[in-house]
């Protein structure tokens, strides 16, 4: 005989209701009892009827991540997997599948406008890259739940968004290397246009300013498509009078090309000039010697968009919320020049 949802109240020593409420992922039921719930379900084998449930709720139990088809390298961004990996692994855990669309213009309406209209899905997931200033009226006017990832350069107060502390981690940054005795601090940003990148360089000034430290304008230079022209600007800086005593770089790529142009200049790193990078993966650890860096938790930002988006589905909350993730910094040996002066002052390591 097939198991019901009074079989399943009863065996846990619950309520018909609360038993509905855990199978809708409902928050407020404890983790201890929606856990029994499903050990109970497991036992009896009970299959919850989709479908029946669906219709009595209203909700389709899917959500739409979008993307921007335009770009090729959407796929190839590590960072932006890993948040995609968090999200799925969230909403699995509240009964909703993900699906992946585009907002191409399909007649008068877009795909995403479809989905909405259509209610195919109970909520939308967007990188700040691919925001419009349509689409957000129209989901707003709506009331339909969505979440920003990423911190918009427009319209921040027209969405809830979720984002990296990228200023405060550029200020860890800085004040490590200050601690560690570099002073003249020089910072290479990638895509100076985009908000994480402003937010790193306000990071750094705002740190610098603290500490008294004269701001060189040359010091800020941008690392762009031509890593040889690149380069040889790192290099030429490095040559110069007065010259960087530390690099704080936006990413491995940069912090690699930088660390293998000053290690064929003979310069040593870190007691000669420090390297801090954002972003620990892929190849931080890995490099010589390893580098310090800033870790930029992509997968926890993930997971808050995720739960976040599920809280507003299911109070059918229209807030607008604004969230940063904190970062981490991890200190490795490229950074360490006054770790190394006092260890050698005191007569080594004890």
């Amino acid at each position: 005989m097939t198991a019901t949802i009074k079989d399943i109240a009863k065996k846990v020593g619950v309520s018909p209701s609360t038993v509905s409420r855990a199978l809708n992922g409902n928050s407020r039921i404890s983790d201890i009892t929606t856990k029994k719930i499903q050990e109970a379900m497991e036992e009896l084998d009970y299959h919850p009827n989709s479908l029946a449930r669906n219709f009595a709720n209203g909700l389709t139990y899917c959500i739409g991540l979008i993307i921007d088809a335009r770009d090729e390298n959407t796929f190839a961004n590590a960072f932006f997997n890993r948040s995609v990996f968090a999200i799925e692994k969230v909403i699995q855990e509240y009964g909703y599948s993900l699906i992946i669309t585009n907002d191409r213009k399909k007649g008068a309406k877009s795909t995403v406008e479809n989905l909405m209209l259509e209610k195919k899905v109970d909520g939308l997931i967007m990188p700040s890259s691919v925001m419009r200033p349509e689409l957000i009226k129209e989901l707003n006017q709506a009331g339909f739940p969505f979440i920003v990832m990423g911190e918009p350069k427009k319209y921040k107060s027209e969405a809830t968004w979720i984002d990296v502390d990228n200023e405060l981690g550029s200020h860890m940054a800085v004040e490590h290397l200050i601690q560690q005795g570099y002073t003249r601090i020089a910072l290479v940003t990638e895509k100076p246009n985009t908000v994480f990148s402003q937010k790193r360089l306000a990071g750094y000034l705002a740190c610098l300013k603290q500490h008294t430290i004269p701001i060189n304008q040359e010091f800020i230079l941008e690392h762009g498509q031509d890593i040889t022209a690149d380069n040889k600007r790192i290099e030429e800086l490095a040559l110069s009078s007065g010259h960087p005593d530390a690099f704080l770089c936006g990413n491995n790529i940069i912090a690699f090309n930088v660390l293998k142009t000053l290690k064929n200049r003979n310069y040593r790193i870190p007691d000669d000039i420090g390297i801090v990078t954002f972003d620990n993966y892929p190849v931080a650890e890995y490099t010589d010697p390893p580098m310090t860096a800033v870790d930029v938790d992509t997968y926890g930002m993930g997971i808050q968009v995720a739960k976040e988006l599920i809280r507003k589905i299911q109070d059918n909350s229209n807030d607008r919320n604004h969230m940063y993730i904190p970062t981490n910094l991890i200190v490795r040996e490229s950074s360490m020049k006054g770790d190394r002066e006092n260890n050698d002052k005191n007569g080594g390591a004890s």
